[in-house]
């Protein structure tokens, strides 16, 4: 079993994460321990209420929440019922079996786990210590779980790790779920554990989910003031719905929240980057990537996310890399000029891959013919107004019989 304790400073945003879930089918409350109704017959309003209330007797304490998971090996089949024997008695062996809990049976991964909300704060208004509660209490409460229930023991730290799945998100779909629920619940996940270090990054796994964050236009008021709006896209990538303000979302990912994780999150994928670049290496010398399909195709298996960007005339200007499995996002010119898009491009087109699609040429494609070589791959264009820029670099006449390189005499001004 592996245990997973989070404290932190939003009750509300850790219970909206697991209703959330509920209301989408992916997880059931199992038990309300504490609590005078059961957890299925009780609003998320209901559920909330008890746990402000104990928070308001202490408002100096800002950390007044624990969120925990508790995770079990693939091959475990637990019953509802066993699950709550475990929740109830792990609860009891850190010191919170008399704090009102919730337990969530999450049905989204392939391995059996429970998600436990609960607050620090007592009836007295005193704060139950978290010090050292994962390292400690927890740690020890894991061992002997383990060895009552003759469940898999957790070998050590990074088993553990790779044992835990990141949490699955679900696409938003306007009309068809609460609108700041729904944004609550993927904006806090993303913003939580993906790696991104500006607006255009986040927004590239934002949108994957039907959500973007906004500022404005630069001479909004929303912008100087440094605002930030999340707002839900349809199928079509439009903006939909009554926009959310961030500071009213739980855990408040503001601009200035955003600016802090991308310096977090700067160092934190620094690790990542050979490793992302290495596996687009080898797709890109497969001899079965010829296009930039088949590049997307290839990277997919490894649960790599292409995201293009293209002009209006079909050409590559930008692309985005999303490595789902360690949650990093790297725009393309940020893992080295090989990356960029232009590059891609190249590298696609070059060497031994032949171009699958000739494509007409462009007027600035003008620029490589003036000077000496056509573009490999590309027949020299017969635009008029092409060649008439290349008559002017060599001082020929052009096609419309006047010679574009002649001085221009100066008209001398009649004074009056």
């Amino acid at each position: 079993m592996v245990a997973k304790v989070i404290s932190g400073k939003n009750i509300q945003g850790a219970l909206n994460y697991n209703e959330q879930k509920v209301s989408q089918g992916t997880a059931q409350c199992i038990l309300a321990s504490g609590f005078m109704k059961e957890g299925a017959d009780m609003t998320f309003y209901e559920k909330l209420k008890r746990f402000s209330d104990l928070n308001a007797h202490n408002t100096r304490s800002k950390t007044n929440t624990l969120h925990i998971s508790l995770n079990f090996d693939v091959t475990e089949k637990l019953d509802v019922s066993k699950l709550n024997t475990i929740a109830t008695s792990y609860m009891n062996q850190i010191g919170f079996g008399d704090q009102p809990y919730l337990v969530y049976k999450h049905n989204d991964a392939a391995h059996p786990h429970i998600h436990i909300v609960t607050t620090i704060i007592q009836k007295d208004g005193t704060r139950i210590p978290t010090h050292y509660l994962g390292q400690n209490k927890s740690e020890q409460a894991r061992k002997q779980i383990e060895h009552e229930f003759k469940l898999v023991v957790a070998e050590n730290k990074k088993n553990q790790r790779q044992s835990i799945r990141k949490a699955d998100l679900t696409t938003a779909l306007y009309g068809k779920t609460e609108t700041k629920r729904s944004i609550a619940a993927i904006v806090s996940e993303v913003t939580r554990t993906y790696k991104y270090v500006s607006i255009p990054e986040l927004n590239a796994v934002l949108r994957l989910y039907n959500v973007e964050a906004s500022r404005g236009s630069e001479k909004s008021i929303m912008f100087q003031k440094g605002g930030l709006l999340y707002q839900l896209l349809n199928s079509n990538g439009n903006r939909v719905g009554i926009p959310i303000k961030a500071s009213s979302l739980p855990g408040k990912p503001t601009l200035a929240f955003l600016e802090k994780q991308f310096v977090v999150n700067e160092a934190a994928r620094l690790a990542l980057r050979e490793q992302l670049k290495n596996k687009i290496d080898k797709a890109l010398q497969s001899p079965m990537t010829n296009a930039l399909s088949d590049l997307i195709n290839g990277l997919a298996r490894h649960k790599i996310i292409v995201i293009p960007r293209t002009n209006q005339e079909g050409r590559l200007y930008g692309i985005t890399f999303i490595d789902q499995v360690n949650r990093a996002v790297f725009n393309g010119s940020t893992l080295g000029k090989s990356y960029s898009a232009s590059a891609i491009g190249t590298r696609l087109a070059g060497g031994e891959k032949p171009i699958k699609h000739a494509r007409e040429p462009l007027l600035g494609d003008a620029i490589c013919i003036v000077s000496g070589e056509p573009t490999p791959g590309l027949e020299k264009p017969t635009n008029p107004l092409i060649q008439l820029v290349s008559a002017e670099g060599q001082g020929t006449q052009s096609p419309y019989g006047h010679g574009l390189n002649r001085k221009r005499r100066r008209r001398k001004r009649k004074r009056l």
